[in-house]
């Protein structure tokens, strides 16, 4: 197995701030584990062109990027939670429609929580892809779509990574 490397926005080869960040009205509620976050302090960078995002951490601030442009897209503060673990405090997405097409406040927590999720931490996420494609069905009306067309186009993951 290839131990992850970190990765850091200078590392990166283009990485452009959000333009109009807007606070995020939904925020994941789920509690990452000390050895999940020091897991996501490590980041991630796309490995090829069907991935879309990448992802670092900056202090206590993971920057969510897409791959092909550099776009930040969303930036999520992490804080402490008593008892141990860590839980995302405030979070910021990108609301120029030219950088990102923003949907719906529940879908921005499903796709922060599933990227930091499926593509940093490598997980299945199986109830949030689920409900990342019934939120894309629902909001476009269209019900022709397999799964993993519209996984691969919000994560660039295929439904069976």
């Amino acid at each position: 197995m290839i131990e992850p490397s970190l990765v850091t926005r200078s590392s990166l080869r283009h990485v452009l701030p959000i333009v109009a960040p807007m606070p995020m009205a939904e925020l994941p509620t789920r509690t990452w584990s000390d050895e999940e976050w020091e897991r996501i302090k490590f980041g991630y960078e796309a490995r090829d062109m069907d991935e879309k995002w990448n992802v670092f951490v900056e202090d206590q601030v993971a920057f969510l990027h897409r791959s092909w442009t550099g776009n930040g897209v969303f930036e999520a503060s992490f804080s402490p939670v008593g008892g141990g673990g860590w839980r995302i405090s405030a979070a910021m997405v990108e609301s120029d429609p030219s950088r990102y097409r923003r949907s719906s406040d529940r879908y921005d927590r499903v796709m922060v929580e599933l990227v930091l999720s499926a593509i940093v931490l490598g997980e299945p996420a199986v109830d949030l892809r689920a409900e990342l494609v019934a939120l894309t069905t629902q909001e476009s009306g269209r019900t022709d779509f397999p799964a993993g067309v519209i996984e691969h186009g919000a994560l660039g993951l295929r439904s069976t990574r």
